[in-house]
């Protein structure tokens, strides 16, 4: 009997994974457990496991955004076929061939190529990527890999869509940027569109294949369908008759649209390039962006003197040969504060302070492509040696792309350092739906008078952003304020 393999939610605020990759070959049998699938999360990379044993008979290929819970896959008994739903769309590996590529420009509608073997579905992440920052189409990459598959090399040798004219005398599709329009429906394949931009067009009465797609992405997104709504609307007040159809008036293109909120600015210069907001930082973008316009966030600064905890350092490392990290110095002194400062570990939900039981810091580690926070749960029931242990396991983890979902999700409070690029303060930006971030700034010395006496401290500068509908100025400031005892007296961390 044929079993479902759905998409997995893996963590409270996954909503949908994009498919990265089919790790074994479609029509192949597999057993239950093993790792078949590599799917792409607004926080991580993650391989998944064939919930149940059976021959593989994917119905999303690679690149796919699909829905938590809905249908990727079928996994069958041998000589069985797939139940008819699965039959309105083809497997992965045998894509049919897509439908010419059309550029649309101010000069109408004209061919450009056509894929060709581009239609394959196997794509390397790594390909994926270079491909969104270079705005190749990967419909018209012929992949060299083993199989066909289409590897960075392919992408690299590949012309850029974005930067196709449409012929001779049609400047003025190159002056507005190539848009390439989707793909009609060809034997009941379905256009290839992000979740959102499904749910966009379903509510506005939109069909899929008359929007234009994102060259850089290979999908029709949610932007593009707002665009193509907008031009539409821009035509809608003085219709005028027309005997042949006329293709929608260009617009800017996608692959430099913010994930945000689409601008309206006009371009100061040809950019020597164009990265695509999308993936992790595409996550960072709406979430910060969400945080900054639906908290009332504010920021205080006060010194912290961390001489003591150098001493500490070097009597640990003399007696046991190694001694925790700053960082985990800091950790352990905002989550014995959170648990003084309860309100501190609380998140707005409606018109609702919840105070959390559980304290949970996140610490922020910067990758090459954007920053995660992996989390330390459960933070004030672990010694100071425990927390040094696991943040270090967790920074070596995110840097080698190989957290779980659930060590990226679900932090209460979150720390945050610049001081290792000589930054004394600064403005964090809460992580939502948490009610405060605190920011660590460099060791320095400071001149101060001891005892009548002129002498040098090691301070730092601790930057506490607070949601002002969670906490005002005075509880906001004596949290801060234990933070930093703490810190002066590292012995009541252990």
């Amino acid at each position: 009997m044929a079993t479902e393999f759905p998409m997995p939610k893996l963590g409270l605020t996954m909503t949908e994974g994009t498919i990265l990759e089919w790790l074994v070959a479609p029509g192949s049998e597999v057993a239950e457990g093993v790792a078949v699938l590599r799917v792409e999360t607004d926080k991580t990379e993650t391989d998944i496991d064939a919930p149940a044993a059976g021959i593989l008979h994917p119905v999303a290929q690679p690149g796919d955004t699909i829905a938590c819970q809905d249908l990727v896959a079928w996994l069958l008994a041998p000589g069985e076929a797939p139940p008819p739903a699965a039959s309105s769309r083809a497997p992965a590996a045998h894509a049919p061939a897509l439908p010419p590529a059309v550029e649309i420009s101010a000069v109408g509608v004209s061919q450009i190529s056509t894929a060709g073997d581009s239609g394959r579905a196997f794509v390397s992440p790594n390909a994926r990527r270079v491909a969104a920052e270079r705005g190749v189409d990967l419909r018209l990459v012929r992949g060299t890999g083993p199989g066909g598959r289409i590897v960075s090399e392919d992408v690299e040798a590949a012309p850029v869509a974005s930067a196709a004219g449409v012929g001779a005398g049609s400047g003025a599709g190159s002056e507005a940027g190539a848009l390439v329009a989707s793909p009609l429906r060809v034997g009941g394949v379905g256009v290839a569109a992000t979740t959102a931009a499904r749910q966009l067009a379903d509510l506005l009465g939109i069909d899929l294949a008359e929007v234009p797609y994102d060259p850089a992405d290979g999908r029709v997104t949610r932007d593009g369908v707002a665009l193509y709504v907008r031009s539409l609307l821009r035509r809608a007040p003085n219709p005028q008759p027309s005997p042949s159809p006329v293709a929608p008036e260009p617009v800017a293109p996608a692959s430099v649209a913010p994930a945000v909120a689409v601008s309206t600015s006009a371009l100061l210069q040809t950019p020597s390039r164009t990265v695509r907001m999308s993936g992790m930082r595409g996550t960072i973008a709406k979430r910060m962006h969400a945080s900054l316009t639906e908290m009332a966030q504010l920021t205080l600064t006060m010194d912290a003197e961390v001489g003591a905890i150098l001493a500490d350092q070097q009597q640990r490392a003399a007696e046991h040969g190694k001694a925790p990290g700053f960082t985990a110095y800091v950790i352990a002194a905002a989550a014995r504060a959170l648990r003084e400062h309860p309100m501190v570990n609380a998140q707005v939900v409606g018109n609702e302070i919840a105070v959390l039981p559980e304290i949970h810091v996140g610490m922020a580690v910067a990758l090459d492509e954007g920053l995660i926070v992996p989390v330390i749960r459960h933070t004030d029931q672990r010694s100071l040696t425990e927390l040094g242990e696991e943040s270090a396991r967790l920074a070596a983890a995110a840097r080698a792309g190989q957290l779980t979902p659930d060590e990226a999700t679900g932090g209460t409070f979150s720390v945050t350092a610049l001081g290792m690029y000589g930054v004394d303060a600064f403005t964090p930006v809460i992580n939502p739906p948490n009610a405060a971030i605190l920011g660590v700034g460099r060791f320095r010395d400071d001149l101060a008078l001891v005892d009548g006496m002129v002498t040098t401290v090691k301070r730092l500068t601790l930057s506490l952003t607070w949601d002002h509908r969670v906490l005002d100025g005075a509880p906001a400031a004596a949290f801060c304020q234990t933070v930093a005892r703490l810190l002066a007296d590292p012995t009541a961390l252990a």
